[in-house]
């Protein structure tokens, strides 16, 4: 897939004041800091389509996309660290929730994974939450140019070892480099097959 147009919509706290439930939608969520909007900026290939910043919890919003006049990409806080208070916190995890749950053309969530650090326990916490909310997701590793092939080998193995503890069978995994452009046709051919796949048998 080629993107040739990416444009702005419309930011909110609720879900119920997003965009129309008439075209696809694809939504990108992380740790804070994961490196989120860099990777949506090199997926789009418009360097300033969403706000990079190197304070974490920068994304507060739910913010809506339009790729190519076809299917919608979200960008959502991340969860995890930031300097906020309990409380706006707190109202973070409720519109992530919301979102999440009510979408209803939430075609699936790609959770971002910073390929440097060890498995973290709200990661993991929050991908077993999707499981038991039966939510379609998949995994991004990002930064993977920020360290050794046999670093990252080891670090994605541990994380395998760890979802085999509860899952049977493994999400798709995705490995990016937004210095690089690692995974960018990867990720949206998946989108395009997705697309395409739901397309298909809305006819049948």
């Amino acid at each position: 897939m080629k993107i040739k147009t990416a444009e702005f919509i419309i930011s909110n706290t609720d879900y119920r004041k997003c965009p129309e439930k008439i075209l696809h939608e694809y939504a990108f969520i992380g740790r804070s800091n994961v490196g989120k909007s860099s990777l949506i900026n090199m997926l789009t290939g418009k360097l300033k389509l969403a706000k990079i910043s190197t304070s974490p919890g920068k994304t507060q919003l739910i913010n809506h996309f339009l790729i190519n006049n076809e299917w919608y990409l979200t960008d959502l806080p991340g969860y995890g660290y930031a300097k906020v208070a309990k409380t706006q916190r707190a109202k973070w995890i409720k519109m992530i929730n919301g979102y999440i749950l009510n979408r209803k053309n939430l075609v699936c969530l790609f959770v971002l994974i910073d390929s440097r650090i060890p498995t973290q326990q709200n990661d993991m916490e929050f991908i077993e939450w999707l499981g038991q909310k039966n939510i379609p997701f998949v995994l991004i590793f990002t930064k993977i140019d920020k360290l050794s092939s046999s670093v990252l080998q080891k670090n994605i193995k541990k994380y395998k070892s760890e979802l085999t503890k509860t899952w049977e069978i493994l999400p798709e995994i995705f490995l990016s480099s937004v210095k690089s452009k690692s995974g960018k046709e990867d990720i949206l051919n998946y989108i395009d097959n997705l697309n395409k796949e739901i397309d298909i048998n809305s006819r049948k």
